[in-house]
């Protein structure tokens, strides 16, 4: 669970940062967070979140 939390912080902050640089608007900023919510509701969510867990413990490892 603390995994998840970090990386959604992480990713919140890029977001942001992205958002304020103008690199991104918020339109698709907007596209991307409802696309997120979408897809953790499908079955490709246990997938993911298996990657994201095996991602962090490779980091880990280092």
């Amino acid at each position: 669970m603390t995994l998840s939390f970090s990386a959604a912080v992480l990713l919140g902050i890029v977001v942001f940062v992205l958002v304020k640089g103008g690199y991104v608007r918020a339109g698709s900023a907007l596209a991307c967070t409802l696309f997120g919510f979408t897809l953790a509701a499908t079955g490709l969510a246990p997938a993911l979140s298996s990657g994201l867990a095996s991602f962090a413990g490779l980091l880990s490892s280092f």
